[in-house]
């Protein structure tokens, strides 16, 4: 599978669906953004099962802003509709691949339930 564009219109949807989505934020005159888009596109190839999607900074402004992307690029993993992971910073090919073995690893049921505990207390 490829990477797929996401925009303001489309980035809610995809991210919130079933399964894991990572989400590579990049702009095109980003040195380490254009580093990393191979590891990107590589680990697309492998694992199709995930969806892997691209949001250009600089056509999605908005977006990038609601999201509180700093710095570029930015790297997001969602499994289920819940952000597990978000961190800047080209990662290489071998933590690219830990990373997503950890998201499938996930007992989804649990982090919910630490996610809902917090909010039960107060």
């Amino acid at each position: 599978m490829t990477t797929v564009t996401l925009t303001n219109d489309t980035f809610t949807e995809t991210v919130e669906r079933e399964g894991i989505v990572l989400v590579d934020w990049w702009a095109s005159w980003c040195g380490p953004c254009r580093m990393f888009a191979p590891v990107f596109e590589g680990a697309a190839e492998r694992h199709t099962d995930i969806v892997f999607g691209k949001v250009d900074t600089e056509a999605e402004t908005d977006l990038a802003g609601a999201a509180r992307i700093m710095s570029i690029p930015t790297l997001m993993a969602f499994r289920d509709g819940v952000l597990l992971f978000s961190q800047a910073g080209a990662l290489p090919e071998a933590a690219l691949e830990d990373l997503i073995s950890q998201v499938r690893a996930l007992d989804m049921d649990e982090v919910r339930a630490q996610i809902a505990a917090p909010s039960e207390q107060s």
